[in-house]
């Protein structure tokens, strides 16, 4: 069996300190690292590397981790965890609508951080795994999620961007349909978290969802809520293509 290539995280902090900390950790745990100190250097190595996830400080000298966050996804789907130092709802809520993946509260425990690198390449794939389902395409209302290339069309032909966290929560809404599901469900299915769940995130990607694939956002046809249930996805879902495909080195 063919090796599988370890999952590279960027890592990027002012804070040399900090970052050479967590590459050294990360790197003993069987990850590829890379450092950047500042925005500048991590486009420049998102722009030379293949990059699984990055880890962003919030509280950097000149443009912050929010901005940088924004930017980047404005460009890419790569996962984002914030690092913040702000523990109430406002900071990581508004990470969360500006399409980071998940955050980590400083101080923490180094384990913490990795258990959700973890978490977020087991979302995408990225698994030790030789062979598994990848070719799965949903269609729904006149939209298509292709499960492989982790793409949306929009009936009209087009593709509609998506955070690695909205593909996850759509995919799982679409492998659910009409089943009323809980906050914790959908965090357990599309998030996966390692620890105490944040079921506002729920509702502030389903917000994100709902103004991108809904005709009227405040009256949505697809994703309905529940009242204190959860919610529940009433299109019709239909599974156009399955196929297996071998990973490659």
């Amino acid at each position: 069996m063919t090796a599988v290539p370890a999952s590279h995280v960027l890592i990027v902090d002012d804070d040399h300190r900090i970052r050479a900390m967590l590459a050294r950790f990360l790197t003993d745990h069987g990850l590829k690292v890379s450092q950047a100190g500042d925005g500048q250097a991590m486009f420049a190595l998102c722009e030379t590397a293949r990059i699984d996830v990055i880890v962003l400080d919030i509280m950097m000298p000149g443009e912050d981790g929010l901005s940088l966050c924004r930017r980047m996804r404005a460009q890419s789907s790569v996962p984002i965890i914030l690092l913040t130092a702000m523990g109430g709802d406002t900071d990581r809520i508004i990470g969360l609508e500006i399409g980071a993946d998940d955050y980590v509260v400083k101080p923490f425990n180094p384990r913490e951080l990795l258990a959700r690198i973890r978490a977020v390449t087991r979302r995408l794939g990225a698994a030790s795994i030789n062979e598994r389902p990848v070719a799965t395409i949903y269609a729904f209302g006149g939209w298509q999620l292709n499960s492989s290339r982790r793409t949306l069309t929009s009936p009209a032909g087009a593709l509609t961007d998506l955070t690695s966290g909205e593909f996850n929560l759509l995919l799982a809404f679409l492998e659910h349909p009409q089943h009323v599901l809980t906050r914790d469900h959908l965090l357990d299915l599309a998030h996966g978290r390692m620890s105490e769940s944040y079921d506002r995130s729920i509702d502030v990607q389903i917000s994100r969802l709902r103004r991108k694939i809904e005709a009227d956002p405040q009256d949505p046809a697809f994703i309905k809520t529940i009242r204190n249930e959860g919610y529940f996805f009433a299109g019709t879902v239909t599974r156009l293509q399955d196929a297996f495909v071998r990973r490659q080195a």
